[in-house]
């Protein structure tokens, strides 16, 4: 169960629910709760294969998934920032959407139903038995704390979070640090949709990213947005999935084992709301 390969198997499974961990991080530092994560890691997955396939080449996928899934962002940013709507609506909608959009764009790009797969599909080399993106996202945790507590940037994303108002007053526009926030996190997303669709595997599957947008939800308020909080958040359901894997391979259940991430997401929550209620005083 416990050896150096389940480590490995943690990261790979980490990485995509940190980089949607993160952007949803930036958006909650910006005063706007990011709940579209599942959706817009979807499309990243599949810019990346679809991306990958028209140019024979990973890394253009990777491009691709990057720039597809910022793009996709702008219906929160639109919707939320704007036009003043409510933000959690606007997330549900666009998940909902982006699952209908590629079960349709499978079929009329690829010309098949339920998963696309290819021998000339290139996928993302690994080094040291891991892609790139999983070092880059450690790499990205480290960046995000310095954007957030050392850059001018930063400080000024926080301030527009936290007290908007002030923020305005001192001229810092509250429109355009939350229209970029929310960006960015379309792009990290489309990183992680990367990773899950050309590192962990090569392949595209209708509703491939199965709840791991939400689990990145919840490992931001785990983490209570904090770089070094949602990561060890995250590492939490990595290790969980991975273990959920290494269950499979021991003979029980796929339903039991695909269900231990989301298992473990309800039992941190309860013990973080637990946690919450006891630090209110009365």
């Amino acid at each position: 169960m416990f050896d150096l390969s389940l480590i490995s198997s943690t990261l790979t499974a980490l990485t995509p629910i940190l980089f949607a961990a993160l952007g949803g991080a930036l958006c909650q530092r910006a005063g706007v709760f990011n709940i579209s994560l599942e959706g817009t890691l979807l499309v990243g997955c599949f810019a990346a294969v679809a991306g990958s396939w028209y140019t024979g080449s990973a890394w253009l996928g990777v491009l691709t998934a990057v720039v597809a899934s910022a793009a996709y962002s702008l219906i929160l940013a639109v919707g939320s920032v704007t036009f003043g709507g409510d933000a959690i609506v606007i997330g549900v909608a666009a998940n909902l959407l982006a699952v209908g959009l590629t079960s349709f764009l499978i079929r009329t790009v690829f010309g098949t139903e339920g998963a696309f797969s290819d021998p000339a599909l290139d996928g993302l080399e690994p080094v040291l038995g891991q892609s790139l993106l999983v070092y880059v996202s450690w790499i990205a945790v480290a960046a995000f704390a310095v954007l957030l507590y050392r850059h001018p940037w930063g400080l000024r994303l926080r301030g527009v979070g936290e007290r908007p108002l002030a923020a305005r007053a001192l001229g810092v526009s509250v429109t355009k640090y939350r229209y970029w926030a929310i960006i960015a996190a379309g792009a990290l997303c489309g990183l992680g949709g990367a990773q899950l669709a050309l590192g962990s595997v090569t392949l595209f599957a209708e509703n491939m990213t199965a709840g791991r947008g939400w689990i990145a939800v919840v490992a931001v308020m785990l983490g209570r947005a904090t770089p070094i909080g949602v990561l060890l958040a995250a590492l939490l359901f990595g290790l969980a999935e991975a273990l959920g894997f290494r269950l499979q391979g021991l003979g029980l259940p796929q339903q039991a084992t695909d269900a231990a991430p989301y298992l473990v997401t309800l039992v941190a929550l309860f013990l973080s709301s637990r946690r919450n209620r006891v630090s209110v005083p009365g």
